[in-house]
């Protein structure tokens, strides 16, 4: 049964990708005309490149850690049932409103949702619900791009062996706790190694950004997706000719490993929580509800097709996730450790799985420091391609609105995530960063996704936004997909949002099942937040009142 789910999952995003890409080659380069960054605003210099930045926009950390686990503990196969209901009612909706509303506002001089749903409502209200638009992405960067250092650290100690001889996921933890700085240990005596590593990872992006849409995010794109495939593909392809590792236990095997994610667990589909994570993993998965996919798609032209090109960067993610993500991490901790300690280590979470079993898996493999340094290195490109993407509403904001040139708007954005960054590391062993994941990078996710597609398809109007979504278009989108975006996606994400703030929301906004020596750290990320808030709110009303002494600016 659960090579029957295995093979339809995997046969479905096959197809899709397939369909879309093949329509896309048959149709030609059409989107192909490279622009200057200068003399206006930057737009994408080739199709594939607008692609490839949407989709490594949404492929991060999660495809490779997050998927695999929340498929394992929520039914096996059976979790792919509501995986792809919600990817079909909420997924590739959303996507093709965010990337419709991205363009619409890119071709009236908006990369950033203030100025998106200021042009779809005409209320004094409208720009500052955009605030979250730039908020939320940019808080989660602030603490993202300290992840990702992670990935490159790691990346490093792999290819020189620096935590080799740590064979048990006890060393390895203490080796990750050390670096982190969560508890100085023999293996480092401070964090000063992460911030190194922290420190060239802001430098990376820092660069990227810099150089703007066509010759930085593009090229990183262009560049960096394939090798992160290629890397994928020979890892998934080494943990699916891993037989049985130790004949002593016959039962530890790859086809257990498969197994253990796949197989399903009918009985749980009739939990709540478990449509409520497959909806969950499909919003993040596809950087939905963050402003990203807006931002890149406002540097589109406004005749560009939006829905073929939509519904490509959905897929490219889907088979980086399904195929891919569930084929590495999870089945090789299960070769190695078996059932009962992979459960184990996924309830401990995606970073236990990532960066302690690996590494001790990596250790008994042939060519393991190799592997190991791709593995991570794989991560850091899924990383820093999201990354980039969390930093550009912000940046696209300060450049649009003020007119500033692309380098000072990212040294500007780039001063106020160094005070940011700064505090999630020193603060990083209170739970510092949990508190500003749950709020900005879990909750706020779908509370600004029902704001955005009420606007869309409500206030805008869903026969115009059909309209506007159709322009240049080369996929003629289902009109069942109009019933779907009106009133199944916002009815859908209000249900998520109510049990979510009825479960989660209200307990962790009063504390109640924190340490109290952490209460102190985590009101001074509710502090943090809340000054970016007011950050954010403060330059929009300061832009439109600039906007309004220069109508022409408008």
């Amino acid at each position: 049964m659960s090579m029957l789910f295995l093979v339809l999952a995997w046969g479905t995003i096959i197809g899709f990708t397939w369909f879309a890409f093949s329509r896309i080659l048959r149709l030609g380069k059409k989107a192909d005309l490279a622009a200057a960054d200068g003399g206006g605003r930057a737009q994408w210099g080739t199709r594939i490149g607008l692609i490839l930045a949407m989709a490594g926009n949404a492929i991060g950390l999660g495809n490779f850690l997050r998927f695999p686990r929340q498929a394992a503990d929520n039914g096996g196969g059976a979790f792919m049932i509501p995986y792809f209901i919600a990817l079909l009612l909420l997924g590739i909706p959303l996507m093709w409103v965010e990337w419709t509303t991205g363009r619409y506002g890119g071709a009236r001089g908006h990369g950033s949702t203030p100025g998106m749903f200021h042009l779809m409502w005409k209320h004094p209200l409208a720009k500052y619900l955009g605030a979250f638009g730039i908020f939320l992405p940019f808080t989660i960067g602030i603490y993202y791009c300290f992840i990702e250092s992670w990935t490159l650290a790691f990346s490093w100690f792999s290819g020189t062996g620096a935590y080799w001889g740590n064979t048990s996921r006890e060393a390895m933890s203490g080796f990750l706790q050390g670096y982190q700085g969560v508890a100085p240990n023999e293996f480092f005596a401070s964090v000063l190694p992460a911030v190194a590593f922290l420190a060239l990872t802001l430098i990376f992006n820092w660069f990227f950004l810099a150089r703007g849409i066509s010759r930085g995010i593009e090229v990183l794109a262009k560049y960096g997706l394939p090798v992160l495939f290629v890397f994928a593909i020979v890892l998934a392809v080494r943990v699916l000719t891993m037989g049985t590792p130790d004949p002593s236990f016959p039962e530890r095997n790859v086809a257990e490993g498969l197994a253990f994610v796949w197989q399903p667990d009918f009985a749980l589909l009739g939990r709540a929580s478990v449509w409520l994570a497959a909806a969950g993993q499909i919003f993040f998965t596809l950087s939905l509800g963050q402003g990203m996919i807006n931002c890149y798609a406002s540097y589109v032209r406004e005749q560009d097709d939006v829905t073929l090109n939509g519904l490509a960067t959905t897929m490219t993610n889907e088979f980086a996730e399904v195929i891919l993500g569930g084929t590495i991490a999870i089945p090789a901790a299960v070769a190695f450790f078996g059932i009962a300690e992979t459960q184990q280590i996924a309830a401990a979470g995606s970073f236990d799985l990532g960066f302690v079993a690996m590494p001790v898996i990596f250790q008994q493999l042939p060519l393991g420091q190799l592997l190991g340094a791709m593995w991570f290195l794989l991560l850091f490109i899924a990383g820093i391609t999201s990354s980039v993407a969390l930093l550009s509403p912000a940046v696209a904001f300060v450049e649009d609105e003020f007119k500033w040139s692309r380098v000072r708007s990212v040294n500007a954005v780039f001063a106020v995530l160094l005070a940011g960054t700064v505090a999630v590391v020193a603060f990083f062993r209170y739970g510092f960063m949990d508190e500003m994941d749950f709020w900005a990078g879990t909750f706020g996710l779908v509370v600004f996704g029902v704001i955005e597609v009420i606007i869309f398809g409500w206030v805008f109007g869903v026969e115009r936004g059909w309209q506007e979504m159709h322009k240049g278009a080369q996929l003629k989108v289902p009109g069942f997909f109009k019933f779907v975006i009106k009133y199944v996606t916002p009815l859908y994400m209000l249900a998520i949002l109510g049990v979510w703030t009825y479960q989660d929301a209200v307990p962790k906004l009063l504390m109640h099942d924190e340490a109290e020596a952490n209460i102190p750290y985590l009101w001074g990320a509710r502090a943090l937040m809340l000054a970016i808030v007011g950050l954010n709110l403060w330059l929009i009303a300061k832009a439109w009142r600039r906007h309004d002494r220069s109508p022409a600016a408008r």
